[in-house]
């Protein structure tokens, strides 16, 4: 064994023990492991930082970016309400929730389909009477399950159909994983929801909640041609659901009416007063295709007339100084042109307001919330005490909580004037038909440029981004939040130390000694090797590095035997991507250990039944579709 090659060795031995030890985050060793290979010369400088122009991590950024863009225009939101059985048994139940997380992992981020479901999953174990964890894993496994469907399923993916390329063989298609990917995910869905639910332990709910705001009480137009017009109110109340909403009044003519009759009907132009905990706002504007009141509102007149005629209400002149910083932020909240700030650079938050908050006695039309902040009141939530006035009239009381929508700069400076406390900024999706079309499309059209081969898959995805941001889908300032800059570290870090292994030899050495130690020089038995290191690592560190430690072992044992590499590299995709035995071998595990009350030994009581049904149906599979 050569000097370098036993550097490189060394190398990586310290880097699966840094990745083992959890100690440093998953980046930070990997730029440790490529900074050692530099310095010991096994990389050269100028080409250290080449992987982060691979396109494996370019195709890797875009799709977080178009992940993002299909979460805040509700697109998912939409599909998830039209698939999901509202009234079914566990069984179906889980069945259904577990295909929709998979197809969605397979065009779209993981951890992103995974956090969009979460809530759906828990309140389906509360009509269930399962606890939230039983839906949890079954959720977080099959989102990873999914991944492995297509190109873009999953990170190891891409990595691997890079390594691809490199051997001269070109990189792998869309759907070249579909065959192996899919068979393995639906035998996977099918054994969660018959039996495999049934093997997650039973553990109390821990965090599931996060911060405890209490019910909010808000306004909702029924829009022209909406979905509920002409819907009694009954059959409204009906289609709310598991969404643990409810609609305590409404307006019609400006005459509000408490406890409506359940046998009105609902005319456009209602205005819907609900009842609902703020995760679930958003999921009630979705099935009921309804609007905010106060999103769609113009100013009130009186406030117009204060601004134009520079002559405040007797309120905002008891504040003059106020007065000054509320036009500067209303300016300060619109484009150099005077518009109003695009839809794509508001956030909402949850405000508390504090004893003495000049805001106490005050109500939102009072300190001309819009028209000089710039915000809008989306909803008030006052100690489940319900109130007789008008969102926009209700004059604000000390412990009040608000769900405040706008630019995020804006919200914060109006808290610290205020007297008010920022507690969450909430990530709620207030449905966008037009931008959810607009994401599905776009999607759809990079996947079908990609899968047709009319652009490389990274340039599709790239073009697919900036059409995003064209017509804001996706803020130009979401871009670079959307994107998980941890995971594109990692993988532009140890690209070049994978590619070190294959050019200092030392992947042939260490293909030489299972195949003579081990596999016995037995074709089969060195494809089942790499696809149960593959799986035993994922286990224990990142999947992204699992694949590109793996993929030059693959290609030099392959070559050594003599066989066809795709079958080897399709091996390491499959297990790079069964990461079910620990909390921490992929994301979506980690997040559902508070959630689901789990304990670090509890995953491989479903995993490891999983793991091994994945490897049963993928062996035979990968020796059919990619014969040796």
């Amino acid at each position: 064994m050569t000097h370098d090659q036993l550097l490189i060795l060394l190398i990586l031995f310290a880097t699966l023990g840094m990745f083992l030890w959890s100690g440093w985050r998953h980046d930070m060793v990997a730029v440790g492991s490529l900074l050692a290979c530099v310095l010991t010369g096994l990389v050269s400088p100028d080409e250290a930082f080449a992987g982060f122009g691979h396109p494996a991590v370019i195709t890797v950024a875009c799709v977080l970016v178009l992940s993002r863009s299909l979460q805040t225009s509700g697109a998912v939101d939409a599909l998830t309400h039209a698939i999901l059985p509202a009234r079914a048994g566990v069984a179906l139940s889980i069945a259904a929730l577990c295909t929709l997380g998979a197809v969605l992992s397979g065009f779209m981020n993981n951890v992103g389909a995974m956090a969009l479901l979460m809530p759906v999953a828990v309140r389906l174990a509360g009509r269930l009477q399962l606890t939230p964890g039983q839906m949890l894993m079954p959720l977080a496994f099959c989102t990873i399950l999914g991944g492995m469907t297509t190109l873009i399923g999953t990170p190891p993916n891409l990595i691997v159909s890079g390594f691809r390329a490199q051997a001269g063989n070109g990189a792998f298609a869309m759907f070249d994983y579909t065959p192996v990917g899919l068979s393995v995910a639906v035998a996977g869905i099918a054994f969660v929801a018959l039996l495999g639910w049934r093997l997650v332990p039973v553990r109390k709910q821990a965090g599931v909640e996060g911060f405890e705001s209490g019910a909010y009480i808000t306004e909702a137009r029924v829009p022209e041609g909406g979905k509920v017009a002409g819907m009694y109110l009954r059959e409204i109340e009906a289609a709310l659901g598991e969404t643990d909403a409810q609609i305590i009044g409404m307006i019609r003519y400006n005459i509000r009416m408490m406890a409506p009759s359940p046998w009105r009907s609902i005319q456009a132009g209602d205005i819907l007063i609900i009842e609902a905990e703020a995760e679930a706002l958003a999921t009630v504007l979705s099935t009921l295709e309804l609007e905010l009141e106060e999103e769609i509102q113009p100013p009130q007149k009186h406030e117009a007339m204060a601004i134009e005629t520079n002559t405040p209400q007797q309120d905002v002149a008891k504040h003059p100084k106020e007065n000054a910083k509320d036009t500067d932020k209303s300016i300060a909240s619109k484009s150099d042109d005077g518009k109003a700030a695009p839809p794509g650079e508001i956030g909402l938050m949850e405000l508390a307001v504090l004893p003495g908050s000049s805001l106490v006695g005050r109500s939102a039309s009072d300190i001309l919330l819009r028209t000089r902040y710039g915000l809008n009141l989306l909803a008030v939530s006052r100690h489940g005490q319900r109130s007789l006035s008008r969102l926009r009239s209700l004059a604000f009381r000390s412990g009040d909580l608000l769900l405040m929508q706008g630019p995020p700069e804006a919200l914060l400076a109006f808290a610290s004037d205020n007297g008010c406390v920022p507690l969450a900024e909430r990530e709620l999706h207030i449905p966008n038909k037009r931008k959810a079309w607009e994401s599905g499309i776009i999607m759809a059209m990079a996947v079908g440029s990609a899968a047709f081969g009319l652009l490389p898959v990274a340039i599709s995805f790239a073009v697919a981004v900036l059409t995003s941001m064209a017509l804001r889908t996706v803020s130009p300032r979401s871009v670079y939040e959307a994107i998980d800059w941890p995971v594109i570290v990692l993988l532009g870090a140890l690209l070049p130390v994978a590619g070190a292994m294959g050019s200092s030899g030392t992947a042939d050495v260490i293909a030489r000694f299972l195949l003579d130690n081990v596999a016995q020089s037995n074709a089969v038995v060195a494809l089942v090797l790499i696809l149960i290191v593959s799986m035993f690592l994922s286990d224990l560190m990142n999947n992204a590095a699992t694949a590109a430690v793996m993929c030059p072992i693959a290609i030099a044992t392959s070559a050594a035997l003599g066989v066809n590499a795709d079958s080897f590299l399709m091996a390491v995709a499959l297990g790079a991507s069964c990461a079910f035995l620990t909390p921490i071998g992929h994301q979506n595990n980690t997040l559902i250990l508070g959630p689901g009350g789990f304990y670090f030994s509890d995953y491989w009581k479903l995993g490891a039944p999983l793991e091994i049904l994945v490897a049963v149906i993928s062996i035979p599979l990968l020796l059919l579709i990619w014969p040796l």
